[in-house]
C-alpha cells in the first residue's frame, strides 16, 4: 500500500507539465482484479494488416477522481487479458500536479448526481417545444417555398398574366328601347357594382366569403374554420376558398381537384389581390361566375330566373342568386322554388349578421308571396335576337367586346303578332292539322317591325320566317299580273278561264270548274289558276321571274309556266318584303332589322343610312295592281280579312295538297305576311290561305291599327302620262350590288288611266282574240254568282 501511495504521488507530480509514461504495478500484483495493466503480451499484439491506433487527447481528471493519462505507443497495442481470457480491471492511479487543474465534472451515462437524472420541470419542456417548433417552422417554410417555386415555375411568366377578356355579350334592343334579348356565351351583360342594389354584392360576400374585405387573397382563419366544421360534421360541408381564389380558378385554371392546381390557385389569388382592388375583384367574380341554366354572371341569372336585370332585384331575389353559388342546379328557382327559398333564408340570415340588411328587411323578404319565375327564353322575341345575332358580324366583323344593337322591332307589335299566331293555332291547330306558323311585319321603309319564327321557341329554335322555304301558291300571282300590266294589259282585260294544256302541263282550278271569259281583276281576286298560267305564258316566265326578283324575291326561281302558281319556294320574309312596293308607292326596299350598333361605352360602330333601292313599280301599273289586290279583300278569296275604315290589299295562297296556307296583305302603314303549315310538309286538313292565314292576318292587323288614323295606300289612284322620251327604268340593285332584274318593260306611250281608290267594277274590255278567242264581257253587278263561285268565295283559297 505504501508503494502504491508513493507511485500515485509521483504520478501527480509529473502530470502537470508534460505527458508521462504510465505507472505499472509489480508483476506480482497483475492478477489482482482491481489493477490495471496496459502492457501487452505477444499474443495480444495486433497482427499485420491492422492500422495504427490514433493517439487520443488526454482527458482531465474529474474532481475527486484519479485517472491515468495513458500513453499510446506508435505501435498498435491490444489490451492484456488474464489467463482465463478476461480483461483485467483497470485501477486508477492517483496523480498529483504542481498546480491543480480546474476540474469539470464528467457527465456520466446515467447523468450527474451519482448517475441519477435531475428532475426536469415544465419550463424545460416549453423551451424544448419552442426550440423544435422554431426548427420545424424553418423547415416547413423551406418546404412550402420549394412547393410554391415548383408549381409556380409551371405557370406562364408573370409578365404574361392578365385577366382574360370576358366573352362578349350582344345586347339587343327594340326600337322603343326595350330588351329583345342578350346573345353570347354569358347570357347577360357585364354590370358594375355601383349600378347594383347594395344587397346583391352584400349577399354574395355574406354567404361566400365574410372576411373578403380583410384577407389578402388567402384566408387562414376561414380555412381553419372550414377544417374544424368539416371535422365536426365528418364530411366536406364548408369550403375554405375565398372569393379571390374562386375567381382565380374560374379565370385561369381548370376544375380538376389536384394539389398542384390548388397551389397555383393560391399564387394567382395573391397576384389578383396585388393587382386589383376589392371592388374590382368582386365585380369580376359577379360577372363571370356560373349560376346555372347556361347563365354566367348575376345579370344573366337575374334575367334567366326573374325576367329582369340584376339592377332591379329585391333582397329576396338577391339572396336566391347568392344561394345559387353553392350548387347552381340544386338551388335553381326555376327547378325547385321551395328549396331555393329555403336556401335564400339562410343567406338572408347571413346578410343580417354582416349588416347588409336589417332584421325588418329580412322579415319583409321572407313574407313575400311565392314568386312566379318567368321563362324569358321561350318568347317569340328570341327569333328576332337569333336573326340579329347572325347579321351582326357582317356589319362590324368579329365580336370581341360587349355591344348594344338597336333594332327596328316594335315590342308592342311583336307581342300582338305572337298573340295572333297563338290564337290561330288554338283555333285551327287540331281542327286543320296545322302545327307551325310564321308572321313577318314590315313598314313602308322596309324596317321589320315584328317577326315570329315559330309557335314555341322553347320547343323549336328554327326561324321559319327567315329560313324556311315553302311554295307560296297563289300568293305569287301578283308578280304575274304586274308583269302583264307592264306589258300593256289592264285590270279589265278579258281572258278565258277554260282547260288548256301547254307542253303536257294542264293546270286546274281550286273548284275544279271553269268560268269562261273573266277580267284579270276578277281572275286575280278569285285566284283562277288557268288565267294566271296563260298570262305567264303570254308575257314569258322569264319576265315574271325578273319582276319578282326586282321587287325583292331573292330565292332561285324556275322560269317555267308553273311559276305562275307559286311552285318555286320562297321564305316568308322575302315574299312579304316583295309586297311592300305595292303599299309604299312603288319603292323597292331591303328588309332590315338593325339600325345602330354601339360599344358598351357608347361608341358608334355602325349606323344605318339610306332609304331603299328606288322605284321598282311605275305609277300606272301600281295603281292597277292596288285596285286588283284590294278586290281580293272586298269580294275575293280574302273577304274575311277586311279591316274596317282602312284601304287594304293582299293575296291568299295555298300550295298543292293544302300543304301551305299563306296570306300577304298590306295597308298604308304595314305589310304583313302569314304562313301556316307543317315542318315536315304533311298536308293540312284542307286548310287554305283564305280560311287559315287570312284569319290570323286580320286578327293581328286589327290590333296593330287600333287607334291609328286611317290613310290611303300611296299610288292607289293615278292619272299619269308617260313621256316616251324618258329612259326605261333601270334594274334595281341589292344592298350588295348584285342586279336583281333587267329593265322594266315600258308601257305604250301616251296611255292615260284613272282608277278610284275603291273602284266600281267596270265591264271587262274586249279580250285579245289571239289569246283567248273570246270577246265576251262580264260584270258581277249584273250577273248572279254561280254555286261554285259562291262556295269558292265563302270558303276562300
Amino acid at each position: 500500500m505504501r508503494r502504491d501511495r508513493e507511485a500515485r504521488e509521483t504520478g501527480v507530480a509529473r502530470g502537470s507539465d508534460r505527458r508521462r509514461d504510465p505507472v505499472f504495478e509489480d508483476d506480482d500484483d497483475l492478477g489482482a482484479p482491481d489493477r490495471l495493466d496496459l502492457r501487452l503480451r505477444p499474443e495480444d499484439r495486433p497482427t499485420a494488416g491492422r492500422g495504427p491506433i490514433r493517439r487520443g487527447a488526454p482527458r482531465e481528471a474529474g474532481r475527486g477522481r484519479v485517472e491515468p493519462t495513458p500513453y499510446i505507443e506508435e505501435t498498435p497495442l491490444m489490451a492484456m487479458r488474464d489467463e482465463d481470457g478476461r480483461r483485467p480491471r483497470r485501477r486508477a492511479v492517483e496523480v498529483e500536479d504542481d498546480e491543480p487543474t480546474p476540474q469539470t465534472p464528467r457527465r456520466s451515462k446515467g447523468g450527474g448526481n451519482g448517475g441519477r437524472r435531475p428532475p426536469r420541470g415544465f419550463g424545460h419542456f416549453v423551451k424544448r417545444a419552442i426550440y423544435w417548433g422554431f426548427v420545424l417552422s424553418i423547415w416547413g417554410a423551406i418546404g412550402v417555398g420549394g412547393i410554391l417555386l415548383y408549381y409556380g415555375a409551371r405557370l406562364p411568366p408573370t409578365s404574361e398574366w392578365a385577366v382574360p377578356q370576358r366573352p362578349a355579350n350582344v345586347k339587343i334592343l327594340s326600337a322603343d328601347g326595350k330588351l329583345v334579348g342578350n346573345r353570347g356565351d354569358t347570357g347577360g351583360e357585364a354590370v358594375h357594382i355601383k349600378d347594383l342594389p347594395p344587397w346583391l354584392p352584400g349577399a354574395i360576400v355574406a354567404i361566400e366569403d365574410r372576411r373578403f374585405r380583410d384577407h389578402w387573397g388567402v384566408d387562414p382563419i376561414g380555412l381553419a374554420r372550414a377544417v374544424v366544421v368539416n371535422l365536426t360534421h365528418r364530411g366536406v360541408s364548408q369550403g375554405g376558398s375565398t372569393l379571390t381564389q374562386q375567381l382565380a380558378k374560374n379565370l385561369f385554371l381548370t376544375q380538376e381537384r389536384t394539389f398542384g392546381r390548388k397551389v397555383q390557385e393560391v399564387l394567382l389569388s395573391l397576384w389578383l389581390e396585388r393587382t386589383y382592388t376589392k371592388d374590382q375583384i368582386l365585380e369580376l367574380y359577379m360577372n363571370r361566375v356560373y349560376m346555372g341554366a347556361g347563365a354566367y354572371g348575376v345579370d344573366a341569372a337575374a334575367r334567366r330566373y326573374f325576367g329582369k336585370s340584376a339592377r332591379d332585384v329585391t333582397p329576396m331575389e338577391a339572396a336566391m342568386l347568392a344561394g345559387l353559388l353553392k350548387a347552381p342546379s340544386r338551388y335553381a328557382p326555376s327547378r325547385d322554388p321551395d328549396r331555393a327559398k329555403a336556401r335564400a333564408q339562410t343567406v338572408l340570415a347571413a346578410m343580417v349578421e354582416t349588416g347588409v340588411i336589417t332584421e325588418a328587411q329580412r322579415q319583409a323578404a321572407i313574407a313575400q308571396p311565392r314568386m312566379i319565375f318567368t321563362q324569358p327564353n321561350s318568347g317569340s322575341e328570341n327569333y328576332v335576337a337569333d336573326w340579329v345575332m347572325d347579321q351582326v358580324p357582317s356589319y362590324i366583323g368579329s365580336i370581341d367586346k360587349d355591344i348594344v344593337v338597336e333594332t327596328t322591332i316594335d315590342s308592342s307589335l311583336q307581342i300582338l303578332a305572337e298573340a295572333a299566331l297563338q290564337a290561330g293555332m288554338a283555333q285551327f291547330g287540331d281542327k286543320k292539322d296545322v302545327s307551325q306558323g310564321a308572321i313577318v311585319t314590315i313598314d313602308p321603309s322596309g324596317a321589320v317591325k315584328a317577326l315570329i319564327g315559330g309557335v314555341d321557341y322553347s320547343k323549336s329554335q328554327f326561324n321559319r320566317a327567315v329560313a324556311a322555304k315553302r311554295q307560296p301558291g297563289s300568293a305569287f300571282k301578283p308578280f304575274v299580273y304586274l308583269t302583264a300590266m307592264e306589258h300593256g294589259l289592264t285590270p279589265e282585260t278579258i281572258r278565258e278561264d277554260a282547260p288548256f294544256s301547254y307542253k303536257g302541263w294542264s293546270p286546274k282550278n281550286f273548284e275544279k270548274e271553269f268560268k269562261g271569259p273573266v277580267t284579270l281583276k276578277e281572275a286575280l281576286a278569285d285566284s283562277i289558276n288557268t288565267v294566271a298560267a296563260k298570262l305567264a305564258i303570254e308575257v314569258g316566265p322569264k319576265n315574271v321571274a325578273e319582276t319578282a326578283m326586282r321587287l325583292g324575291i331573292t330565292s332561285s326561281l324556275m322560269a317555267t309556266p308553273s311559276i305562275a302558281l307559286g311552285t318555286s319556294e320562297v321564305t316568308p320574309l322575302e315574299i312579304t318584303a316583295a309586297y311592300v312596293p305595292f303599299a309604299n308607292g312603288g319603292m323597292g326596299v331591303v328588309p332590315h332589322v338593325i339600325t345602330k350598333i354601339t360599344s358598351a361605352n357608347g361608341k358608334v360602330l355602325y349606323q344605318r343610312k339610306g332609304t331603299g333601292i328606288g322605284r321598282v313599280i311605275e305609277p300606272v301599273p301600281l295603281a292597277e295592281m292596288n285596285a286588283m289586290l284590294s278586290e281580293t279583300l272586298s269580294s275575293g278569296t280574302a273577304r274575311k280579312s277586311q279591316i274596317p275604315g282602312w284601304q287594304t290589299g293582299g293575296k291568299t295562297g295555298t300550295s298543292q295538297d293544302f300543304r301551305d296556307a299563306w296570306f300577304i296583305g298590306y295597308t298604308a302603314r304595314l305589310t304583313t305576311g302569314v304562313w301556316l303549315g307543317n315542318d315536315d310538309g304533311q298536308p293540312t286538313k284542307r286548310g287554305t290561305g283564305g280560311s287559315l292565314a287570312a284569319v290570323v292576318w286580320q286578327r293581328f292587323m286589327l290590333d296593330a291599327h287600333r287607334g291609328l288614323q286611317a290613310s290611303a295606300i300611296p299610288g292607289s289612284t293615278a292619272r299619269w302620262t308617260m313621256d316616251t322620251s324618258a329612259p326605261p327604268v333601270s334594274a334595281s340593285t341589292s344592298a350588295t350590288g348584285s342586279t336583281r332584274a333587267e329593265a322594266i318593260p315600258t308601257v305604250p306611250s301616251q296611255r292615260v288611266e284613272a282608277l278610284p281608290v275603291s273602284p266600281q267594277r267596270p265591264r271587262g274590255r274586249i279580250a285579245d282574240p289571239q289569246t283567248t278567242g273570246s270577246a265576251r264581257t262580264r260584270s258581277y253587278e249584273h250577273e248572279p254568282q254561280t254555286l261554285g263561285e259562291f262556295l269558292g268565295g265563302f270558303f276562300g283559297r
